[in-house]
């Protein structure tokens, strides 16, 4: 909502200055999903994201099927445990899901972290091709429609861009 908010001053502003300086000025927009997806490193990035989201996923099951082996043991014992073995072994199973716990949540962040981390340096390049683009063709802005904030785009003010920013990134 805020991009929206932002999004309309900013075209206010720039129809303002339009209406004043009585110049036509140009935009461009594009699907900078289907961009940013067209560029050859985008593939090696998700692939190493699926990797890593196997080694937590078998780790995540590595404890989880050690928690119920515990809880378990637990359950075909309960009966014959003294007292104080009982409350032992409920606190340490206890113990162990809060840990289970803690390390899906850490391990969601790091994963959201990395995914950040590793698409950088694509939405970097992706930038820097909408700017080269941009100032070639003299637009005044480039739009994102991925964002629906835009249910209507006049084809003869805008310009869609999406194929030429592909093909730049495709070299």
């Amino acid at each position: 909502m805020k991009r929206f908010a932002i999004l309309i001053a900013v075209m206010c502003v720039c129809l303002g200055i339009h209406a004043q300086a009585d110049v036509a000025w140009r935009f461009g927009y594009l699907s900078y999903e289907a961009a940013l997806k067209s560029m050859p490193d985008y593939a090696i990035v998700q692939q190493k994201m699926a990797d890593l989201r196997a080694q937590y996923q078998a780790e995540t099951k590595r404890v989880e099927e050690e928690f119920n082996r515990k809880y378990e043991d637990f359950l075909d014992g309960q009966r014959d445990f003294p007292k104080t073995i009982l409350q032992k072994r409920q606190s340490e199973l206890q113990e162990l899901m809060e840990k289970n716990i803690a390390f899906r949540e850490h391990s969601l962040e790091e994963l959201a972290q990395a995914e950040q981390q590793a698409m950088a340096p694509l939405r970097i390049r992706l930038i820097e091709a909408l700017g080269k683009i941009g100032r070639e063709r003299g637009y005044a802005f480039i739009v994102d429609t991925d964002q629906k904030a835009l249910p209507f785009i006049n084809p003869a003010m805008g310009e869609d861009i999406t194929e030429q920013v592909t093909t730049l990134l495709q070299k």
